[in-house]
């Protein structure tokens, strides 16, 4: 689906009920510039699209964090967020605390892509169902200019393309979202044409010659 990231409040609720009736444990990667992880409390933009990771866990108003039937609707060691870069102070505090998993950019450049990628996908095994949310926003605003929350220095595309083809292998996929991009400021559909490219890497396009 396309629109406000917000939208994962429902969006993984509504999987997570589909893998309480199928048996399956729901894994998800996070795929943003920013955590998501604000409470109304904390000193913030105040947007509800900067909270849906603390809303799916037990921070925020009971209505939000209730919608899913179950509170909290998943637990933190559920969520990997991959290519985070712009974290607010009490945003890394609580994330912190509550022992989120965050695969910041610094991390990536430390460790390099596919180790960081192999540790975000660990606890992907034969009884996942992998969700996968894609704001085009953890892409480097130089090449992906129609966000409304631009930040640079992300990854590139190729890199994208390669969080996804790592993820399509694991075989798991089962859910998207890729949110985000807005035709009201792109630049000659540069954004728009970006974001299908991870998308298709997901369903199994890849650069490999041989597989």
């Amino acid at each position: 689906m396309k629109g406000d990231h917000c939208v994962g409040i429902g969006s993984v609720n509504a999987v997570l009920r589909h893998c309480r009736d199928t048996g399956k444990k729901l894994r998800v990667s996070w795929l943003d510039t920013h955590a998501d992880f604000n409470p109304s409390a904390l000193p913030s933009s105040g947007k509800l699209h900067g909270m849906p990771v603390a809303r799916l866990g037990r921070f925020g108003p009971r209505a939000l964090i209730e919608i899913g039937g179950s509170v909290p609707a998943i637990g933190p060691k559920a969520v990997r967020q991959i290519g985070t870069r712009n974290v607010d102070t009490g945003e890394k505090r609580l994330g912190h605390d509550a022992d989120l998993d965050i695969f910041e950019l610094r991390c990536i450049d430390e460790v390099g892509l596919r180790h960081a990628m192999a540790l975000a996908l660990a606890t992907i095994d034969a009884n996942a169902h992998l969700h996968v949310r894609i704001d085009v926003d953890v892409l480097d605003a130089a090449i992906a200019p129609g966000v409304g929350t631009t930040v640079r220095g992300g990854p590139t595309d190729r890199e994208a393309q390669w969080c996804m083809e790592l993820m399509a292998d694991t075989g798991r996929l089962a859910s998207l979202d890729s949110l985000e991009p807005n035709p009201a400021i792109d630049v000659r559909d540069a954004t728009a044409l970006l974001a299908v490219d991870p998308v298709e890497c997901l369903l199994g396009k890849s650069t490999l010659i041989h597989g």
